[in-house]
């Protein structure tokens, strides 16, 4: 099939997708916000993800560095500058006008609602549910695991169980496919913006190819070993260009926009949540369907991946860690990029230059190129682009690995490589078919069809986590630990009852040991062998 028909079909496909379910993915996204949230600080909030004393299998730095950079690292590098700048000269319909001085304001509130705590619950819903399944469970690492309170832990393992983890795989390797293209043009940017010529189809085949060799090469040596280690790295290499962006750039207009941007997001959360296209006619749906209801179908298309990456990495931490880590830290953290990287090309931007007519690959280069060292910036930029790309793309295969072995923890190391060989392989195919069809300029519509092709296949997912919630709910209702919690509740609350009608007022609850207790190594009695009584004061 040819890359325009294929960037036909999908788009139309898509817009259907996005014409009659828009409304859905709108209230999905916002509900596993409250959903999460709920669970967090509610009763459930206290139980572990593991045994009831298990620690966390990772330090809570490496934790975060490796969430962070297969959930979102390299969309950030992609859309930290482009994003603020593109609602900043083309606002929201019903909004502002473009240029106007509160222009700044709903950019920065609009991006901050595309990459903080609704895309994080996403992820968070899947991610919660397969660890619990997984580490509280006993059950396979699996997504159609954590179906079993509502299906049966048989059916889970036939036809359903692996329809699902089928069509996770396939989300999984055509989503990541298209970011691993973009990642490569990003890096393609940077070397023309270095003073090298328009970048040639060879020269991007050969970077995914490079970089292919580095994933895989990282991937098979484990979470613990490779992963962890190019994340750590990663979080200090974009630390390093964010301060350095911070300080060189508008530092005091990036400082305002840290609480004004706050501010702007929450003040402007319910209408941002409740917009569809009934609020603007054709201009809000035109939008939609590029920003927003866009976005919560591209995150979902990565929960597959990303959900069940967080879970292999959050052992031993409790739901409320869990849930507070992945909505909060990562929001944090993206409020502190956009400020600073989008913060100073608006202020590029009113002063003069038009950093907005370059390609989105190319803005994040154009606005190093401002600045002093603007050259060793954008070579510390591209390194990161394709340290974020290595480091997503190895989990990306260690998850799909995971998925085909029926949730292998550890998948085995020929199948890591396979499908980290795929991946870089479905991405400068279509690289290659975009060329040879029409030309460089042709290299992003190949990627933009893949893009759709990943959304319109993940789509179902959005019905799947809402079931997803429900099990994972009635699973945490039959909890070891909240069973006791209701037990605990329910004898206390009788043996005040009986107190009260024997004794009124005057009358003591003790705890004792049962007659049939035997003793432990300590002298003490056994736990489960302890009995409560009543008696007067």
């Amino acid at each position: 099939m040819s890359v325009d028909s294929l960037s036909t079909v999908s788009s139309a496909v898509l817009g259907a997708v996005m014409n009659a379910g828009g409304w859905a993915f709108v209230l999905v996204a916002s509900g596993f916000v409250v959903f999460a949230l709920w669970l967090a600080f509610s009763s459930y909030g206290k139980i572990p993800l593991g045994g009831d004393e298990e620690a966390p299998e990772f330090r809570t730095v490496s934790w975060i560095a490796m969430m962070f950079s297969a959930g979102m690292g390299i969309g950030l590098m992609f859309y930290g500058v482009g994003e603020p700048l593109s609602h900043f000269a083309s606002p929201p319909p019903g909004t502002v006008e473009a240029g106007a001085p509160e222009a700044l304001d709903i950019a920065m509130a609009t991006t901050l609602f595309h990459w903080t705590l609704h895309p994080w619950a996403i992820y968070a819903v899947v991610g919660l549910a397969i660890a619990y399944s997984t580490f509280r469970r006993g059950r396979r690492s699996l997504i159609s695991s954590a179906f079993a309170p509502l299906l049966g832990e048989r059916h889970t393992e036939g036809v359903f169980g692996r329809a699902v983890d089928i069509l996770a795989i396939f989300a999984t390797l055509f989503g990541s496919a298209a970011s691993l293209g973009l990642g490569a043009l990003q890096i393609g940017a940077g070397l023309q913006a270095n003073g090298l010529p328009a970048v040639p189809l060879a020269l991007l085949i050969g970077i995914i190819a490079v970089l292919t060799i580095a994933f895989v090469a990282s991937a098979v040596s484990g979470v613990a070993k490779g992963i962890q280690w190019l994340s750590n790295i990663n979080m200090v290499l974009a630390g390093i260009l964010a301060l350095f962006v911070f300080v060189a750039g508008p530092t005091i207009l990036i400082l305002n926009l840290l609480p004004t941007a706050i501010g702007d997001y929450f003040g402007n959360l319910a209408q941002m949540a409740a917009r569809t296209a009934a609020t603007g006619g054709d201009a809000t749906a035109e939008w939609l369907s590029g920003w927003t209801v866009f976005y919560w179908a591209w995150w979902i298309s990565w929960t597959p991946f990303v959900g069940m990456f967080i879970a292999r990495i959050s052992r031993g931490r409790t739901i409320k860690q869990f849930v507070v880590g992945v909505l909060l830290i990562p929001s944090l953290v993206s409020l502190i990029w956009f400020a600073i990287f989008g913060g100073a090309a608006i202020n590029l931007q009113r002063s003069g230059t038009d950093l907005a007519s370059e390609s989105v690959e190319g803005q994040l280069f154009g606005l190093l190129h401002s600045m002093p060292l603007g050259g060793l910036l954008s070579v510390v930029a591209m390194l990161l682009v394709a340290i974020f790309f290595v480091s997503g793309a190895d989990a990306a295969s260690v998850v799909t690995g995971t998925l085909s072995q029926r949730g292998s923890i550890a998948p085995s190391r020929s199948v890591v490589i396979f499908w980290g060989v795929v991946m870089g392989a479905i991405a400068a195919i279509m690289l290659a078919i975009g060329a040879a069809q029409a030309g460089a300029e042709e290299e992003d519509a190949a990627l933009a069809g893949i893009r759709d092709i990943t959304i319109i296949s993940a789509a179902p997912f959005a019905l799947v986590m809402v079931a997803l919630c429900i099990a994972l709910a009635k699973d945490l209702h039959q909890d070891p630990l909240m069973l006791r919690d209701r037990r605990a509740v329910a004898a206390v609350e009788q043996a005040v009852d009986h107190g009260t009608k024997t004794y009124g007022d005057e009358f003591v609850v003790s705890v004792k040991p049962h007659p049939d207790a035997k003793p432990t190594d300590d002298g003490s009695a056994s736990p489960d062998k302890e009995t409560s009584s009543v008696e007067k004061a």
